[in-house]
């Protein structure tokens, strides 16, 4: 969330930035609320000093029952103004949580995905002397993706993946473990891009799936709930991605500077119920409820942050760049990025049975955003604390990474090529090849 004393000084700024991002938000309600609760605050306080003040002076008074009469008009008053208070901030969290995070300087204004920016190509288009199919028919003649048993097994936007798909799925978070893992490796991509960053590894997580909805709340992830899959019994929220429970961790911590940046890779089973999807991409596995994922989470000092999700995507450009897959970055527009986010930076992976680039990995800035409401700190080696700055990013989207694989790699024959670097860990397959199931 915002700081409210921002708010207050930069109304018109934040009016402007919810227009911006079409967020629709009563500004004016959120200050007006801000400043009957500063006032209730303040009366509040004095009361309860007041009471204590009582309390000392019964211990020597000689006429106690003027005191106590004083005492239950103190508590009639309390007992008056604690619901009131109650009341009104129930009212100023939500609204103040609706308030979308500040824009970077070089995020693309644009009413939606039309405004979106492409800052940078990599890769030749591939180009085939046959009609390349989409992943999702491929997928079946190979007998590795198997939607129509999952849909009569658990409902429509479900898949089974098997055989070569399992392999390269294990092949995939390998890879990406032992480039983000691995300290040279790291400090060859920074050179690589001209950074100036810690070359620090990632921690390797695997994360709760099932977070509370306060924690969800606090992350600026629960909403629109009608995306999450709820668990009534115990009220608990399956993530939609690792990063909602990886940003999660610190909450109510202050961290130390010398700890900095603190970087993780978890890995973990995403559900969506895309429930503001329909009709769209029904075929396949690119949409789906559940799915597996690398992501990225950094905690980072306020003053490195930008460079960190810097250096984030180039990790990603690294990976992309790796499996030999032709992707363009994108920055994203005001109307098309994140409530929380600050600066969002997308990786669209050329996609040849669809003709098209599609979404395979985000990177997404918070500024303070979330550590505001996650109350995770860091302590300066001057003893003064702040909020820390938080960044999450996608490594592998593992169902969209298959898809771009299996329509890049597809040949006449219908096989597929495995991308070089993830063969050692795929011993003697160097295709996938097409089968005769009866």
């Amino acid at each position: 969330m915002l700081d409210i004393k921002y708010i207050r000084e930069n109304k018109e700024t934040v009016k402007k930035n919810c227009e911006l991002r079409n967020i629709k938000c009563d500004v004016d309600r959120l200050l007006e609320l801000d400043e009957k609760r500063r006032k209730l605050i303040v009366e509040i306080g004095e009361l309860k000093e007041k009471k204590n003040n009582l309390n000392d002076e019964m211990k020597n008074a000689g006429d106690k029952d003027k005191i106590i009469a004083e005492g239950k008009k103190i508590k009639k008053d309390l007992d008056k103004l604690d619901p009131e208070f109650d009341k009104i901030e129930k009212e100023y969290k939500e609204i103040l949580y609706i308030v979308p995070n500040v824009i970077s300087p070089d995020t693309p204004i644009g009413p939606d995905e039309a405004g979106n920016k492409v800052i940078r190509k990599w890769g030749e288009i591939p180009k085939f002397d046959f009609q390349p199919k989409e992943h999702w028919e491929l997928g079946k003649n190979l007998d590795i993706i198997d939607i129509e048993r999952a849909v009569k097994v658990s409902g429509s936007r479900f898949s089974y993946l098997k055989g070569e798909a399992v392999l390269l799925e294990f092949a995939l978070i390998q890879h990406a473990l032992s480039v983000l893992t691995n300290e040279n490796t790291l400090k060859e991509i920074i050179k690589e891009n001209n950074l100036d960053v810690s070359d620090r590894p990632f921690i390797p997580v695997v994360p709760p799936v099932l977070i509370k909805p306060e924690s969800m709340q606090r992350m600026a992830r629960l909403e629109p709930r009608e995306e999450r899959y709820h668990t009534p019994a115990d009220d608990l929220y399956l993530v939609g991605s690792a990063e909602h429970t990886l940003g999660a961790m610190y909450m109510d911590e202050t961290l130390k500077e010398a700890d900095m940046p603190l970087r993780f890779i978890g890995f973990s089973t995403a559900f969506r119920r895309e429930a503001g999807s329909y009709g769209k991409d029904t075929k396949g596995i690119l949409r789906v409820h559940q799915f597996d994922k690398l992501e990225m989470e950094s905690f980072s000092l306020p003053e490195n942050s930008l460079k960190e999700q810097d250096f984030i995507v180039a990790i990603q450009e690294y990976l992309m760049q790796s499996l030999k897959l032709s992707y363009q970055v994108v920055a994203i527009c005001t109307g098309d990025m994140g409530g929380p986010d600050y600066r969002q930076i997308d990786i669209e992976t050329w996609m040849p049975g669809q003709n098209r680039y599609r979404e395979t990995n985000t990177s997404d800035l918070m500024n303070d955003y979330q550590s505001r409401r996650l109350n995770t700190k860091v302590k300066r080696k001057d003893g003064k604390t702040e909020f820390v700055h938080m960044n999450d990013a996608t490594a592998f989207a593992i169902g969209r990474t298959l898809i771009a694989i299996l329509e890049n790699g597809q040949q006449s024959d219908g096989s597929v090529v495995i991308p070089e670097v993830l063969r050692k860990w795929m011993p003697g397959n160097l295709k996938i090849i097409n089968k005769e199931i009866n």
